[in-house]
Order: C-alpha cells, then structure tokens, then sequence
C-alpha cells in the first residue's frame, strides 16, 4: 500500500506548535480591601484610656459624667466595650475573673465603689445609667449582663462595695432600669453557702421599697417567676419560712418576710390541691383523703375556711363538665353528692359554710354553664348537712359577694323563705312545748 504523505505550510506547523504549548491562566481585577471590612482587633486598652481620662477630668460632678458619656458615644464604640465601659464606671476599671481589678491597666478614683456609701448618692448614680442607656438603647442587654456578672462577682469585693452595688441595683429595679431576673445570680451556691447573698438582698430589697414598695417587689419577683424562690438565698440546713422571717424582720424588711410567708403558704395550697386531685383520681377512701388533709393543715398552719376553698376547687376541678346548660346541673348534682361528706369534714364552723357558699356564688358565676346551677347545689348541700340554714341565711341577707349578686338572689328567694319559715314554725313548737 502506497504511503500519503501530506505536505502541511510552515505558518500551519508553527500556529499549532504555539497551540500546543500555551497554558491557561487566570485574569482578573484585582480589589483592594476596604477598611471598614477589615477584622478588627479587640483591644479595650485605648478605649479604657479614653473613658479613664473623661472621668478624671469630670470628677465627682456626675451631671458632668453623664455629659462626658454621651458625647463619648458618638466618638468611641460603646457597642464593642460595652463590658469594659460598665467595669469602669462601676469599678474603676476592667475587671478580672472573680472581681479583681486588673493590675496592669489604667483606673480611676471616680467611680461607684469609691462613692459616698449612701442612698442619694446611688439614686445621682443611678441616674447616671439611666440616662446612658436611654441615649445609646443597644447598651440595656449589656448593662444587665454587666450587672449579673457583678453580683457573681461578690465575694472579690469588699463590704461596702457590695453595699453600694445592693443599693444601686435595687433603685434599678424599682424603676424598671432592669429585669428581675439578674436575681438569679444571687442563688449562686458559694454566695448563698456564704451568707453573701442574705446580706446582698437585705440591702438590695430596702432600697427598692424604700423607692417604690412592696407591691412593686411582688409584681417584678412574680413577673420572671421568683416570689416562691426567696427561701433559696439561705442553704438548705436554714432555708425555713421562720429563719427567713426572723432574718429579714430583724434586718427592718417585715414586708418582704410577710410576703415570703404568703406565697410559701400559696405554695403549700397549690401543692395540696394536687395532691387531693390526685387522691381523687386513684379513687382513695374519704377517710384517707380527710386524714392527709388535716395532718397537712396541722404542718402548714392552714385554718379551716381555707382548707374547704381548697377542698371545693379541687372537688370541681376533678370533672370534666358537660358544655350544655341543661346538662351540667345533673353532672354537678351527682357529683358533688358523691363528695359532700369530703365538703362536710370541712365545715364543722359557721364561717367555713359561708365561705363554701361565697365560693360556690364565685364558681358558678365564672362558669357560665353553672349560672341556673346555684340553687340546686345549695339545696344539695343543705340536705347533706355540708351547709345550715343558719349560714344560707346569712350568706342572703349579708355575706354574699357582687358577683351574680342579683341572679342568684333570685334564685334563692323561694328556698329561703321557705327556711325563714321553717325556723318559724319550729322556734314556735318550741314555746308551745315550754
């Protein structure tokens, strides 16, 4: 077979040669990074410079720091030192682990730990903050975290330090500066084994009464869920309603003591309502049911006319109740005969047959289906021996409360005169017989 040969131009070889040869590479512009991308370094040393030297120059004039403090905000990055700005105005300067004041950094005579250990001047620093936080608003979340590391910070600090800080936080929290829930710190094992935490609260909860009241602790503790956890500022070998009585009344506080005292007893009811629904629920005999019930009142202190509020919720808190008016009467009747002797163990007194029934008045007024309920139930609970004409006449002539006032009035009318002249008759077969 003959060869072909195929003659290509020089120009051809060579393009292809340089064809072969050549390497892809990357082209592109090329972009300088801006500044404001850049990582920046956290270096609170400057910044710690700055504010140090503004305070020194401001003094003890705290209307001039909180000028110096807002006008530095515009120029320094509060966001960024948050922590650090707060450490100085507190402490004088940045503060290490455990509370100490790091060595090596500059500080300042004019801060809240080297203030006048007294109440005005704590409201001036409060006002200090106040003012701060409402000027620069992204600084609150800080500041709260700056003040429960503070209170974990107690045992670093002296005495009166911790005084001035109680005083300070507890003007804040009366003003709504801060939540509640910086406490939390407070239950903190070492502080509370220690009795730190007892003596912090003393100073902290005066300040806040003497600023707004009782009432304002009440809400603000109940709000973040802690008016029942009080008790826990003491270890658990003193934490007693009684020792924390006597801790707080001896300290001036009674209405904080007397109010710790209410909500244990609150606790101690709802506690006992469980358990009487539980009881219910394994179907317990009543003697058992009555027997646990007084051994509780005897250990809480709990008088009669409370135990039958909580007997009666628990009783009607057990169903599930029809949604139909015509209904529910029936259901109630059944079951309330089921349980009257449960309502009889606990109105052997006038006054707890009144309360049953003002409580009965409430219920069947809040629950709408109940409204035509009423009467049968008193009638009910009248042949049962729970409730004596004596206390349904009263409850009608004079301790009922507003609530379906008129409705079940009405209702009753018939019953009570009938027992009006019932009593009659009988108190007139009395004299014909003497």
């Amino acid at each position: 077979m003959d060869c072909i040969s195929e003659t290509r131009e020089p120009s051809q070889v060579s393009f292809m040669s340089n064809q072969k040869i050549q390497k892809p590479t990357l082209t592109g512009q090329r972009f300088k990074t801006r500044k404001r991308d850049e990582k920046k370094v956290f270096d609170p040393t400057q910044f710690q410079e700055t504010i140090v030297q503004g305070l020194n120059q401001t003094g003890s004039d705290l209307d001039a720091v909180a000028k110096f403090l807002d006008a530095s905000g515009a120029k320094l990055d509060y966001r960024r030192y948050a922590e650090t700005l707060f450490d100085i105005l507190v402490a004088g300067g940045m503060l290490a682990p455990g509370g100490t004041l790091s060595d090596d950094l500059t500080r300042t005579e004019f801060c809240l730990f080297t203030a006048q250990e007294d109440l005005e001047t704590m409201q001036a620093y409060a006002q200090v903050f106040n003012k701060l936080i409402r000027r620069y608003k992204y600084l609150e979340k800080g500041f709260e975290e700056e003040i429960k590391k503070l209170l974990l910070f107690l045992k670093g600090f002296t005495e009166s330090e911790r005084n001035k800080l109680a005083m300070l936080t507890g003007i804040l929290l009366a003003n709504g500066n801060i939540s509640a829930s910086i406490l939390n710190s407070l239950y903190n094992e070492n502080l509370v084994k220690e009795g730190v935490s007892a003596a912090f609260a003393v100073k902290l909860f005066k300040s806040w009464i003497h600023e707004k009241d009782i009432n304002s602790v009440a809400g603000s503790l109940r709000k973040v869920g802690m008016d029942n956890r009080l008790l826990e500022l003491f270890p658990a070998n003193k934490r007693s309603c009684e020792h924390f009585s006597k801790y707080f009344t001896d300290a001036g506080l009674k209405e904080l003591s007397d109010f710790a005292r209410n909500q244990q007893a609150i606790g101690s009811r709802k506690e006992l309502q469980k358990e009487l629904q539980e009881q219910m629920e394994r179907g317990d005999a009543f003697k058992d049911i009555i027997a646990s019930a007084r051994e509780e009142m005897k250990k809480n202190n709990i008088s009669e006319q409370t135990m039958i509020g909580i007997v009666w919720t628990s009783v009607m808190s057990y169903v599930e109740w029809n949604k139909k008016e015509e209904l529910v009467t029936e259901q109630a009747i059944k079951h309330l005969k089921q349980y009257s002797p449960l309502l009889k163990a606990f109105t052997s007194q006038g006054a707890s047959e009144i309360l049953l029934l003002v409580k009965m008045q409430e219920y069947c007024y809040d629950n709408i289906h109940f409204m035509n309920s009423f009467q049968k139930i008193v009638v009910l609970l009248y042949k049962a021996d729970v409730l004596s004409e004596e206390a349904i006449l009263k409850w009608y002539t004079e301790a009922h409360v507003a609530k379906g006032r008129s409705v079940f009035l009405e209702q009753m009318k018939k019953f009570v005169e009938w027992l009006k002249n019932a009593e009659e008759e009988s108190e007139s077969e009395e004299e014909e017989a003497d």
